[in-house]
């Protein structure tokens, strides 16, 4: 199994502590900033936009992991301006054109991510894995911060973790996006997971310091 790495939910970090907050990331080491773009139509919410991550890009140096939770990606992603080194999702549900919205992501030099709802079936990755750097499975429905965890999520991963193993696919990545605080964090570890966006259940805690909550997602996913 990979290192365990995080990616922070940036929709769920406080705009007046970014400078700060984007200071502790650094120095401890957290591999990627999540970045949730919804469109209100694939998802019933609107969340971050492009010129919020052409900011960030002037204040950190760590890599972007933009999930785009929107109709039609392969038509929106220029708009990210993806780098090398960045990971980009986009969702089989949202597009009849999944290879292509694939396909343009390479091409602008990131890493591909397919993104799988939680009632989306698992085969879906079957025909795009030799394409894929990783799978992101929601373990909640996307769109809102503060969900409860589905449970059978973590059955999922399980399951996924075992085919790509089977395959001859562990080179990809899985990553888990939603309810991951602790407890939860350590048995999605257990299942399989390697990459843990984590949000206002395990990371942006009011009553905790953003060095002790790094330092605690890192112990509990060790």
């Amino acid at each position: 199994m990979s290192k365990a790495q995080i990616s922070p939910s940036m929709m769920c970090c406080d705009f007046y502590t970014l400078e700060r907050t984007l200071a502790v990331f650094e120095a401890e080491g957290v591999e990627y900033l999540h970045i949730d773009v919804m469109d209100g139509v694939f998802v019933p919410n609107y969340m971050l936009g492009p010129e919020y991550v052409k900011m960030l890009r002037k204040h950190t140096q760590i890599p972007m992991d933009i999930h785009l939770m929107v109709v039609n990606p392969e038509v929106k992603l220029d708009w990210f301006e993806p780098r090398p080194g960045d990971y980009v999702s986009v969702h089989c549900e949202a597009t009849p054109h999944i290879h292509r919205a694939i396909s343009r992501i390479h091409a602008a030099g990131a890493k591909a991510m397919l993104a799988l709802n939680p009632g989306t079936p698992l085969h879906a990755v079957e025909e795009l894995a030799p394409e894929l750097e990783a799978v992101l499975l929601m373990t909640v429905d996307p769109g809102f911060a503060g969900q409860k965890l589905i449970e059978p999520c973590l059955g999922k991963v399980a399951r996924l973790k075992h085919w790509l193993e089977e395959k001859d696919y562990g080179r990809i990545e899985i990553e888990v996006d939603g309810n991951v605080n602790l407890p939860n964090a350590r048995r999605m570890r257990d299942a399989g997971a390697d990459i843990f966006v984590a949000g206002s259940s395990g990371l942006f805690l009011p009553d905790m310091s953003m060095n002790k909550a790094v330092n605690n997602l890192r112990q509990a996913i060790s």
